[in-house]
């Protein structure tokens, strides 16, 4: 990706908002309806599903801000796909909480972990697969992530370093230019006409 093509530095945050949260709530909605058994679609717990679906992208969101609080985004690989997991997880189990989904008083801790499980499971299967650009001889590049953005979108919302100066702000002040230009010329010329001799002539 070219640097025209790069987008601006808050469209590129609320891009990797957005990415983060709908992974997290697709995957626990499909963890919700494969935790619930082989049965008939009918049967399925599709309104569980979706509450845990909205409540785990709710929770990635509040942990992705806490994310870029802290400073911690602009991470290698595989330090990148580590806290993804660690942040499905912990979304996945706390949508479980959240939703109601469970009676709190006999609340079903082997259903959400189940839950949770399946959802960081397809967390490592997205991660590895939206590796990004192919390392072809094994090496993962060092532009390599587990966000299915663009790399140059991804790259510019967790880069912390500050933004490269614009071609206006590295050009000279000016008038700086015409001057110096003004002086190289008169200093190039020769003596005005009617001046005085060189001494010794």
């Amino acid at each position: 990706m070219s640097m025209t093509d790069v987008v601006p530095k808050w469209k590129a945050v609320v891009l990797d908002f957005v990415e983060r949260g709908g992974w997290s709530a697709g995957q626990v909605f499909f963890a919700t309806l494969l935790a619930g058994g082989i049965t008939t679609v009918a049967k399925l717990p599709w309104g569980e599903a979706l509450t845990l679906a909205v409540s785990a992208f709710v929770s990635s969101i509040v942990l992705t801000g806490v994310q870029y609080l802290s400073k911690q985004t602009n991470l290698a690989f595989w330090p990148d796909l580590v806290v993804r997991l660690a942040k499905t997880f912990l979304s996945s189990l706390s949508a479980s909480i959240l939703a109601g989904a469970f009676n709190v008083t006999t609340f079903d801790w082997e259903t959400a972990f189940n839950v949770a499980f399946l959802a960081t499971l397809g967390s490592l299967g997205k991660g590895l697969l939206a590796r990004e650009p192919a390392a072809a001889n094994g090496q993962v590049p060092p532009d390599a992530s587990p966000s299915t953005l663009p790399t140059g979108t991804y790259r510019e919302a967790v880069d912390h370093a500050p933004a490269p100066p614009t071609i206006a702000a590295t050009n000279p002040p000016e008038g700086t230019s015409s001057a110096g230009s003004s002086a190289a010329g008169s200093s190039a010329a020769g003596p005005p006409a009617g001046g005085s001799p060189p001494a010794g002539s």
